[in-house]
């Protein structure tokens, strides 16, 4: 079997901005949410606002993706950028030894303020960052070598030498022409959420260029999205305090 570089992120952390650019690359077998799309609209849902009528795809299911990730990776290398809370019950060391391990973290006041202006009814257990923290913490614990974290306003303020040190960190070769790519990305026959409407700023990008760090203020966001901030801070400081610097 060939790696499998697993990308583990949160909802609204410029995970699909990264995933983009590792698709111009063109020597990976790239995968978007493939457990996210089973864990939501798979023929046994998770997501705690699922109601029945809600779509589903029937024969999806998180043992199929997976089977379908192992399959893949027989013929080539790939990289998959999903979330962990869609998969913490499968967490053993037999299935986790498959996967080359990395993680990308991003401030909870620019994830949860950003999931709230999409989904204004989100559920906590969607925002991920407890499971996230909790992988990390397991997959150094089994290890005994923590897996290399990189953090969203390092990417933005410098993408070139946060890729390189993750593209080291993970084992492939550094390929900055896959920094940039034409603008009009077409993310629809990726994204199995709503036809990708999540994805309208990487649709009129031109690549990962760099930016100032953005910072919001949640004094004016409603009493139960500063109530999950708070609950989600301490599970990315943990992180945060871990994770590798630009070369």
């Amino acid at each position: 079997m060939h790696k499998i570089v697993a990308l583990w992120a949160v909802p609204r952390s410029t995970s699909t901005a990264f995933e983009w650019m590792m698709r111009q690359r063109g020597d990976l077998d790239c995968l978007h949410e493939p457990f996210g799309e089973a864990w939501y609209q798979g023929e046994e849902p998770f997501w705690p606002r699922w109601k029945s009528g809600d779509k589903v795809t029937p024969g999806l299911t998180l043992e199929s993706v997976w089977e379908d990730i192992r399959s893949r990776a027989e013929s080539g290398p790939v990289f998959i950028k999903d979330f962990p809370h869609y998969i913490n019950h499968m967490w053993d060391a037999e299935f986790l030894s498959h996967f080359t391990h990395a993680f990308l973290i991003r401030d909870p006041a620019l994830t949860i303020t950003s999931m709230y202006d999409k989904w204004p009814d989100f559920d906590s257990g969607e925002v991920g960052f407890p499971e996230q923290r909790a992988l990390y913490d397991l997959i150094t614990a089994m290890t005994g070598t923590a897996p290399p974290v990189i953090d969203s306003n390092d990417l933005l303020e410098n993408p070139a030498g946060t890729v390189s040190a993750f593209c080291e960190a993970v084992g492939i070769p550094f390929i900055e022409q896959a920094l940039s790519w034409e603008p009009g990305a077409d993310t629809d026959q990726y994204s199995w959420w709503d036809g990708g409407s999540f994805h309208a700023n990487l649709r009129s990008s031109t690549g990962l260029q760099p930016q100032k760090r953005k910072y919001v203020e949640l004094s004016d966001a409603p009493d139960r999205v500063q109530h999950v901030y708070k609950r989600m801070k301490p599970h990315y400081d943990r992180l945060y305090s871990n994770r590798i610097r630009p070369q």
